[in-house]
This record gives structure tokens, sequence and C-alpha cells, in this order.
């Protein structure tokens, strides 16, 4: 018995102990769990808002990227606070870093309104250190970004494999000109990707020939579906554990940003196409997608049109919508109600075979007004209508400073210029908009506080070659 009872007593000691410990556990488990609110998301931030940090704090790119496509896209995501290391080869650096000059000596508006926010740092990727310094951002980077030309990173022993052996984690992202397919080895150019998208052979005046348009939709419209490529891929990795390789073609880019003519070329099958304006002067359409002017493209016929001074100023005029709900509001406004009756004119499907009469008859009314005075007479009555805004009354636009839009930074080379902002705007994100790095400026920090080398290791570095240029090219290149 007595044998028993002292079993018994260490099993309950035993017992007590585990519940002890228990509730240790628990006691240590409670703030992680009052941090969190429902299915495992934490608490929504007490901070004010703007003050909880910014949409990619701790997020660090690799950028590889240089002319425009792929600076458009780092420059962004430098933006919402990710921290964008610029990967340039020593003396030289990212070729528009001297393209178009206005400055003599100075960074160009080409590179500095494209690598905004960015630290800089000079690796000579051929050298044995410029190696082993790459892998080692590798291995400290989130996401690498890349618009070199088809197997350019795989030359320089990047190849997706050793990527991911270093850092399973990485995701890599690339732009390049076509997907895959028979072009894929080609070399593309924003003018280039406009064509093979579609846009060109869409834009223009059908008895004129193909144009390109003054938007960079092929370069600065790809960066911008690449970040969102990266941003997608960052949010799987979160749930997976592993980075991915992320692909965006220009082409593909282009021909994403012309989808409604890829509708219209389906349309013709069945018809020709009511609201161009070739349809109602009797003109046959073709077998493809023709050239539309400045139609509108939808289902609210709109066109260009004259306003006062145009015979000065080229950029005098106004878009100008005829949108149903505010016909009858067009009618008065321009001396026409009986518009508002007349069979010929008072519904859309009658109005269509008549748009170059109607327009014409618009712009006798615009052209007794400045775009602005139209722009202010027409949303009174809610009739859509934008003024065509010069690059030079862009710049001066107080409201476009205000919202951030376009923002003014100083430069200690060239002073003040003006960039383009974050075109996104989050509410409890602001936009990190700073200036341009110059050539290197970064390396010795990135070396020291990203990958934690010593004093004697950053000296042999400096001392090797791999984040200088060679005596003779640096020469070269500041002569």
């Amino acid at each position: 018995m007595a044998t028993r009872r002292k079993a018994a007593k260490a099993k309950s000691r035993a017992a007590a102990k585990k519940s002890a410990k228990k509730v240790v556990a628990l006691k240590a488990k409670k703030p992680a769990a009052k941090a969190a609110a429902g299915n495992g998301h934490p608490r929504p931030s007490t901070k004010p808002w703007g003050q909880a940090g910014r949409a990619l704090d701790g997020v660090r790119i690799l950028d590889f990227t240089h002319v425009q496509s792929g600076p458009t896209c780092t420059q962004l995501l430098a933006y919402m606070g990710a921290d964008v290391i610029k990967v340039e080869r020593p003396g030289v650096g990212d070729i528009t870093r001297t393209q178009l000059r206005d400055v003599k000596g100075q960074d160009s508006l080409y590179f500095t309104m494209l690598n905004g926010s960015k630290r800089s740092i000079t690796i000579d990727s051929k050298h044995p250190k410029g190696k082993e310094i790459l892998d080692r951002l590798v291995k400290q980077c989130d996401v690498l970004v890349e618009n070199f030309a088809p197997g350019a990173l795989d030359r320089m022993g990047l190849t997706w494999e050793h990527i991911n052996k270093l850092n399973p984690r990485m995701i890599v992202a690339s732009v390049k000109g076509f997907g895959p397919g028979p072009y894929e080895d080609c070399k593309v150019y924003e003018n280039v990707a406009q064509c093979a998208g579609g846009a060109a052979s869409t834009t223009g005046f059908r008895d004129g020939p193909p144009l390109v348009t003054g938007a960079q939709i092929g370069d600065s419209g790809t960066g911008l579906h690449l970040a969102l490529g990266i941003v997608s891929a960052l949010y799987q990795r979160v749930r997976t554990g592993r980075g991915q390789k992320v692909l965006c073609a220009m082409q593909d880019g282009v021909l994403n940003l012309a989808r409604v003519k890829l509708r219209d070329q389906q349309r013709l099958a069945h018809g020709p196409l009511t609201e161009y304006s070739q349809y109602g002067e009797g003109v046959p359409f073709g077998k493809a997608t023709p050239r539309a002017g400045n139609d509108s493209g939808g289902g609210q016929p709109g066109w260009i049109v004259k306003c006062k001074g145009w015979e000065t100023d080229p950029d005098a005029y106004i878009y100008f919508i005829t949108q149903a709900p505010v016909w009858g509001a067009i009618c008065d406004l321009i001396g026409k109600p009986e518009w508002k009756t007349e069979p010929d004119f008072a519904t859309p499907p009658a109005r269509l075979p008549r748009l170059r009469l109607i327009f014409d008859t618009i712009e006798q009314w615009t052209t007794t007004k400045t775009k602005f005075e139209v722009m202010d007479i027409c949303n009174k009555h809610d009739i859509p209508v934008g003024p065509i805004l010069s690059m030079k009354e862009i710049a001066e636009e107080q409201s476009l400073r205000a919202t951030g839009t376009v923002v003014e930074v100083d430069h200690p080379g060239r002073g003040k210029y003006l960039t383009v902002g974050n075109p996104i705007k989050l509410s409890d994100s602001p936009a990190d908009v700073r200036r341009s790095p110059l050539l290197g400026e970064h390396t010795d920090e990135i070396l020291r506080k990203v990958l934690g080398l010593s004093d004697r290791e950053v000296a042999e570095i400096k001392v090797s070659g791999a984040i200088t240029a060679p005596e003779k090219a640096a020469k070269a290149e500041a002569a």
C-alpha cells in the first residue's frame, strides 16, 4: 500500500509540474495571441494614418536594370518603400546617365527621372571579388530585377539555378522584348514594342501611316506590369516560402494596353464598326482594325476639336465626348436645340452616321472659347471633356504638385529638377520620392551595412579593383 501511495504522489507531482509548464507556455504565447486578430492577421495599427511605415518597407531589390523599362519598375517599388540597390558598371553606370545631357558633366534628366529613391553600388561582375559580392547580395535581397538582352544574366553566372540555390526565396523578375517564340532573342526598344504589340497599326488617321504614341507604353508600360508581377510574387511567397521567376514581355504589355483594338478585330467579323467615324462617311472597312484618328474607341463617340487661339497655339484643343445622357445639354450649348427631337439626331444609333457633321458643329462653338472656358461650361452640365494639356502646362500645374504627381527634387550636381512622383496613391503609405543616386554613391554603405563587411574587407575590395573602373576606362569616360 505504501508503495502505491508513493507512486500516486509521484504521479500527482509530475502532473502538477506538467500543468505548470503548460501555464507558463500559455503565458508566453499570450502577447502573440493578443497581437493577432482573427485568421492570424495582425490587429489594425494604432499609429496615425501615414505613419505606420511604407507599403514595401523591409523589401530589398537588387536592381540590374538600365534605360527605361526596368528602371520604371524599380523606381515605383522604391517609391513604395523598397530598398532598391542599383548595380552599375564602375566608371560607366547606366547608359542613360550620359544620354540626352542638358547640363554638362551631370547625370541627364533621362537618368534622374527614372532612378529616384534608389541606392547605387558599382561592381565589376567579371572580377572574381565582384562575383563574390553579387552572390552575397543575392542572399540578402528579396527580388532581382533585370532587363538585359536575352541570355546576358546567364553569361554573368547568375542563372536561375544559381540564384535559387543561393536564395530559394529570391524572386527574379525580367523584362524582355518578346515572350517565348520565334522572336524571343530579338532586341526590342520602345517603338518596336508599340509596333509589335498592335498599338502603331491602330494609331493615326486612316489615310496616313501608322503612328507611335508619345506615351511610353512599351517601356514604362511594361515596367508597371512587371511591378505588379513582383508584388504578386512577394505576396505568394508569404504562403509558399519560395521565390519564382516573373517575366513581362514588352509586346505583351503593349497588347494588354491595346486590348480594345483586339476586341474590335473580332467585332469586324460581324459587320462594320459603327462607332468609327469612317462608318458614317461610307468608307468600307478592311480585314483588320483600322486607324481611327481621334475616335474614342468606346461606346461614347468623341473627337478632338479646336478652341479659341488654335491658329497660334498648337495645344488649343479639347477632347469632346457626346455622351448620350447629356445630349440635350450639348444641343442647347451649341445652338441646336432642334437636334434633341429630330429623328436624325435624337438617338445614339441615328447620330453615328452623322458624327462628322456633329463634331464640326460642336467645333464652331468651341472655337469661340478657350479650352478652359469650354471645360468650365461643360463640367456644369456633366458633359465629359478634357483639355489638351501641353507638358509646359502640366509642369506648372499646382494641383499636380500638391498631390505629389509632379515633384521637385534637389540634385547635388544639376540643382533642382522636376520628376514624376508615384502615380499610385496609398492613404497609409506616403510615397518616398528622393533624388537619383550618383554613380556608386552608396557602394561603401552597402558593403558595410547590407553585407556587414569589416573595414579590412572593404579596403581589400577597393584595392582589388572589383568596384572601381580600370584607370584607362575611367579617364576616357571623364573626357
